[in-house]
């Protein structure tokens, strides 16, 4: 399979794992932004799509983070409504 050359690829991608992360881990997520470690709480789950997100996309792409942004977005943006000492 080639590897992803666009941006909008590329974030599109992002956005996809992690969309399938909060769909999939959605108990996970809420708990950790409730006890404020949700990195610790997802941290196998995150890297696991870090790692494919990497072998999917050129070098020069990975580099941009539109991965952790995509995390930020959807895993955390999204759950603002969940109580947190964070917010």
């Amino acid at each position: 399979m080639a590897l992803i050359e666009t941006e909008e690829a590329a974030r599109r991608l992002a956005r996809a794992i992690a969309s399938d992360l909060s769909l999939y881990n959605e108990e996970k997520i809420v708990q950790g932004v409730k006890g404020d470690n949700l990195y610790d709480a997802l941290a196998d789950e995150i890297e696991e799509g870090r790692a494919l997100f990497k072998s999917r996309v050129s070098p020069d792409l990975y580099g941009k983070n539109y991965y952790d942004r995509a995390i930020i977005d959807i895993l955390v943006k999204s759950k603002g409504h969940v109580a947190s000492p964070l917010w």
